[in-house]
């Protein structure tokens, strides 16, 4: 099943420790909206969706902060 906006959404609700709604650009790791633990299931959640491997150097603000900048990775991953 590819990476959507809803199902990332979904599980980053689930993940994520956010006071109401999560939308494509809620700031998730500037925030402390994620902790440690929470950001690596995030990324394994991304890997297992997308079928792809996340580098260590690719866990950036620029590519995880957010939804919308997630799903922009992800697709850049896919091309």
């Amino acid at each position: 099943m590819p990476l959507t906006e809803d199902s990332l959404i979904r599980a980053i609700a689930e993940f994520a420790a956010l006071d109401g709604e999560v939308d494509a650009e809620t700031p998730l790791f500037s925030s402390g909206a994620l902790d440690s633990v929470a950001m690596l299931n995030l990324i394994m959640y991304v890997e297992r969706e997308t079928g792809t491997e996340i580098r260590a150097e690719d866990v950036t603000l620029e590519n995880f902060d957010t939804a919308s900048r997630i799903l922009d990775f992800a697709r850049k991953l896919a091309a």
